[in-house]
């Protein structure tokens, strides 16, 4: 029972679908951006859905033709190319998102998570550091930072975010993915990154 329900919150919130629940906390924490209308909302998912799920999962469905590869990517080395396209598919997030010029922050999140992938992608080539611990990572860090910068005190969504952090470092180690040095350094990773980006550019 313990193990399917871990496989059922593991698939939910994955790391191609967290940058678009990030995205959906963040427009009900209360910060300025919340009172977009609604198709400029509508607009900003589904191009962080489209360029960090849809893409990314093409582009895993064909590297899985390819019989060498390991879908089940146990392996850091399996991950380096699906990090690499992840990156290219922020970046272009990063182009799309530019288009709101009003809101800058959109498009600096999609290039802080691109040099989030940038760097598990380097540290991947020796260890095996989790991703889906930097994605939950990130979206407290940019809890934190735009609470810091607006003034705006965004409390439960911390709290959710950060129950559901330890959630998912529990469930990572539980079924072995990762140890948890590698579970810590995911989360510091993503947390770090976004927060001093999203702070100070």
């Amino acid at each position: 029972m313990i193990k399917q329900t871990s496989k059922i919150i593991s698939t939910v919130f994955h790391p191609v679908l967290l940058p678009t629940l990030g995205f959906i906390l963040l427009f009900s924490s209360g910060f300025y951006f919340s009172y977009l209308a609604w198709d400029a909302k509508r607009f900003v998912l589904l191009v962080v859905f489209f360029t960090t799920c849809i893409l990314p999962l093409l582009s895993v469905a064909v590297l899985a033709l390819n019989p060498k590869f390991d879908t089940s990517m146990t392996r850091p080395k399996d991950k380096l190319l699906p990090y690499l396209f992840a990156s290219v598919f922020y970046y272009i997030g990063f182009l799309l998102l530019s288009k709101i010029s009003a809101y800058p922050v959109f498009k600096v999140l999609m290039l802080a998570a691109a040099l989030v992938s940038i760097g598990l992608l380097i540290v991947s080539l020796k260890w095996n550091i989790s991703a889906q611990m930097a994605s939950v990572g990130g979206i407290t860090g940019a809890l934190l930072a735009l609470s810091f910068r607006t003034g705006i005190n965004p409390a439960w969504s911390v709290i959710l975010i950060v129950l559901i952090s330890g959630l998912l470092g529990t469930i990572n180690l539980l079924q072995q993915k990762h140890n948890i040095w590698q579970v810590i350094a995911g989360y510091i990773w993503g947390l770090f990154v976004i927060y001093l980006i999203l702070y100070f550019v």
